[in-house]
């Protein structure tokens, strides 16, 4: 196969993906996928998981704190093992929150982030509020995401207290590789929930955890209710209290993406490589 043949089937495969992945009744196909995954059949379950398996890969069950569930859902939301994350404890060290594929990450210049190369977008855009933005500027930022068959739960990535929660609905694009190089400003366009942390010293940590499609639904333990797409308000929610470094905040019920932005005084840790995978409680930042 020559080189022109080759980049003529990916281009065809990526257009293929994007097509049936995003060209869909987007907002009834989630709704239809948060009602179906909790169905408790074993008929419906077996068959599931075997297409699960078939396009989503290995399930890794094998760190699961159980591995029999009673629907999709509850495989969707698995617990590990006690011990499967363990979390550096470098008092210098914040670590990553979720398992996740190395996104677009780096310095934030100004106010505007990349989302793919030749994709910015701004952080009053994402974040829709001007004030929280301005307290990121010239900071730091990383892109995580979590593929389906991975771990969906997400932690605190250090010592903390939680200011607030801010969601901001949306849409629920697909956000994987080939549709981040399609459509601009898409994680400004989905549905989002923004955690607010102060880590004291005058730094600060968000995670915006951003839905997609067959994924627009948060939990946050702090909260008495998911997030999702029937959720009507109010857009911010005080959402005090202390927090551990790698306690459970809450989760997606799917997988998604959770972007980590940094204010200054707060650096990447080195080694990162886009497409490489992390873990869950692995240095993601450190104090400088």
């Amino acid at each position: 196969m020559t080189r022109g043949d080759w980049l003529a089937r990916l281009t065809m495969h990526e257009r293929i993906n994007f097509l049936l992945t995003n060209r869909i009744p987007r907002r009834y196909a989630t709704l239809f996928m948060g009602w179906f995954s909790k169905i408790e059949n074993p008929l419906v379950r077996g068959a599931s998981f075997a297409a699960w398996r078939r396009f989503g890969g290995d399930l890794r069950l094998h760190e699961a704190e159980r591995t029999q569930f009673r629907s999709v859902h509850e495989c969707f939301t698995r617990r590990l093992k006690a011990g499967a994350r363990p979390i550096d404890p470098g008092a210098d060290v914040l670590v990553s929150p979720c398992d996740g594929i190395v996104g677009a990450h780096g310095a934030v210049s100004g106010v505007e982030v990349l989302q793919a190369k030749g994709f910015p977008y701004t952080l009053p855009d994402l974040l829709g509020d001007e004030a929280i933005a301005e307290r990121y500027r010239d900071g730091t930022f990383m892109t995580l995401r979590l593929r389906s068959n991975m771990y969906h739960r997400f932690h605190s990535p250090a010592d903390a207290r939680l200011k607030q929660v801010v969601y901001v609905s949306g849409d629920t694009w697909n956000v994987n590789p080939i549709a981040l190089r399609r459509i601009e400003r898409l994680f400004c366009k989905n549905e989002r929930a923004i955690v607010e942390l102060d880590l004291g010293e005058g730094r600060s940590l968000l995670l915006v955890a951003v839905a997609a499609i067959l994924v627009a639904s948060i939990r946050l333990h702090c909260l008495p209710q998911p997030l999702r797409l029937t959720y009507r308000g109010p857009n911010r929610l005080p959402c005090g209290g202390a927090v551990s470094k790698g306690e459970e905040l809450g989760y997606f019920e799917h997988g998604s993406t959770i972007i980590v932005l940094a204010s200054a005084g707060l650096a990447l840790a080195e080694g990162f490589v886009e497409g490489a995978e992390i873990a869950m409680g692995r240095p993601l930042l450190r104090r400088v």
